[in-house]
């Protein structure tokens, strides 16, 4: 499959698509003089969220009418751009020929090449109507791979004015206090690698992935664990120590301050009412010193799926440019409250007047961009914040630090073969979750653990490839069915307890396995 699109991709660039020869586009996406005329059908991935399919569907409507002799039939199905990945990489081939994501998952893509580069006319558009921000989160390796959507993939905070000052919403022990004195909940996901970051980047604390020109992992620069790492762990004690604190974010039952974004901004206005007040996060102070907290900036991107058509696939990426300008960006602000990632759109009046990206702006003076990042970053990063509550001294603090480090540089240290190889993970010798055990090849797609291991009935597990997420195996039902995302299986469920080894039968298609336990003897 992936030797097909690598060889597809080749012949649209012998043809000069993507080599800055595709069909010139003004800078709304309008066709400039190629002749593109014809018929197309096409299938296209968008939010779930009810409205978008059918605003899509118009602006695809607009695009014929600014593009005569051009005509689009198009198939738009609603999917969150939080799966859109998962979903593409299983099966490219039977993937929609446009889809919108998550910036975390444009490696994962490059790597399954599923996306075809724009041309050069197209990049110098893409660098020239949007933020810097958004335009960095569309490359890996220094190359464009799709079109800025969004800048709005972020956080900030609501709280509730009725409780709380504007003076003390600055500052979280006064915030925390605030929540305690009304029974109200302080609700952070700190147990999230995403949100847990915020105090890491408020210290000045670094993580950083390098990746190769197909999008793969090759080093991090990483100073969580370090002076700075601590100070962060006990600044998420202030919060995590509370009795307010609420890992759940996405529920606003008995919130007083709530750390989310824009897709939440409905619920805090039902939530809170007249009562609404929207702002950047706080600050915290350990040993005397006070750290404005950091947080991630994100955005949403579309893409376009490689095709073996020239003429489509130049179609497609004009499409594409049209459907990210900033007029449909502003239409989508305008239905969805989405933020745009055109620096023109942004300045609209409306946008700049809108509470929740104010907020989300007003935090993003104090963010990191979302690079490209490995899974195992996302796996660990988030056990921090569970550690910060629980720990009662320096020690164990140092030591979930510790952990973490290991973890990533256990990562960073696997040779091609180790890469390539299934280790299995899960509850099994209480090492809950946190530990891979070795399998070895024997025969070519047949992997069995090193050693054999005491289950219970109910131990769940997984076989997982490179140590990472992107292949993992484990119910076996959910192996055989190709339309879950290899990232997605379900666990494997022991049902009879006894010692086994556990092997994993590969098939030649790489997207379907069976998982056996073998008795040891």
């Amino acid at each position: 499959m992936k030797k097909f699109l690598c060889a597809t991709l080749a012949l649209i660039m012998c043809l000069g698509l993507f080599a800055g020869c595709a069909p010139a586009a003004d800078n709304n996406g309008g066709n400039t003089g190629a002749d593109l005329s014809g018929t197309y059908d096409i299938t296209m991935w968008v939010s779930e969220k009810e409205g978008v399919a059918d605003q899509f569907q118009s602006q695809i409507d607009a695009f014929e009418a600014a593009n005569p002799g051009i005509t689009i039939n198009a198939k738009i199905e609603g999917v969150t751009e939080a799966d859109a990945a998962s979903k593409v990489i299983a099966d490219v081939a039977t993937a929609p020929d446009l889809y919108c994501f998550a910036q975390d998952q444009l490696a994962r893509l490059v790597q399954a090449a599923a996306l075809a580069k724009p041309g050069k006319a197209a990049q110098d558009v893409i660098i020239a109507n949007n933020d810097s921000g958004s335009v960095t989160a569309v490359k890996v390796a220094g190359e464009i791979y799709a079109y800025p959507m969004t800048s709005d993939n972020g956080y900030y905070m609501y709280y509730d004015k009725s409780i709380i000052t504007e003076e003390d919403a600055k500052d979280l022990a006064k915030l925390v206090a605030a929540c305690e004195k009304s029974g109200k909940k302080f609700r952070f996901a700190l147990e999230n690698a995403w949100y847990t970051a915020a105090f890491f980047f408020a210290t000045g604390c670094e993580h950083t992935w390098t990746t190769d020109a197909n999008g793969d992992f090759t080093s991090v620069n990483d100073t969580f664990n370090s002076d700075k790492g601590m100070i962060a762990m006990k600044g998420m004690q202030i919060l995590a120590k509370s009795t307010a604190y609420d890992s759940d974010a996405d529920k606003f039952t008995d919130a007083g301050v709530i750390v989310t974004g824009t897709w939440n901004a409905e619920a805090a206005k039902t939530h809170f009412g007249n009562n609404l007040a929207a702002t950047k996060l706080p600050s915290f102070t350990v040993d005397g010193k006070t750290y404005q907290l950091g947080s991630y900036s994100g955005y949403k991107m579309m893409g376009v799926k490689p095709q073996t058509d020239a003429k489509r696939g130049a179609v497609l990426q004009l499409l594409a440019q049209f459907l990210t300008n900033e007029e449909n960006q502003l239409a989508r602000f305008n239905s969805f409250g989405w933020g745009p990632s055109n620096v023109k759109a942004q300045a609209n009046e409306a946008v700049k007047a809108n509470e929740s990206l104010a907020a989300l702006a007003a935090q993003n003076a104090f963010a990191v961009p979302q690079g490209q990042i490995a899974g195992v970053f996302w796996d660990n990063a988030k056990l921090l914040g569970a550690v910060a509550k629980a720990a009662t001294s320096d020690a164990e603090l140092q030591k979930g630090l510790d952990d973490y480090t290991k973890a990533l540089d256990a990562f960073t240290s696997l040779t091609p073969a180790q890469r390539a190889a299934f280790t299995v993970i899960g509850g099994i010798k209480d090492t809950g979750w946190g530990t891979d055990f070795e399998m070895k090849e024997d025969p070519k797609g047949t992997w069995t653990s090193v050693e054999a291991f005491d289950l219970t009935a109910g131990t769940e597990f997984k076989v997982r490839q490179g140590m990472g997420w992107k292949v993992a195996f484990g119910d076996n039902t959910a192996n055989a069915d190709t339309s879950i995302p290899l990232s997605d299986k379900p666990n494997y469920k022991v049902e009879a307890a006894g010692k086994y080894y556990i092997q994993l039968v590969v098939a030649e298609d790489g997207q379907t396995a069976v998982i056996n336990l073998v008795a040891a003897n």
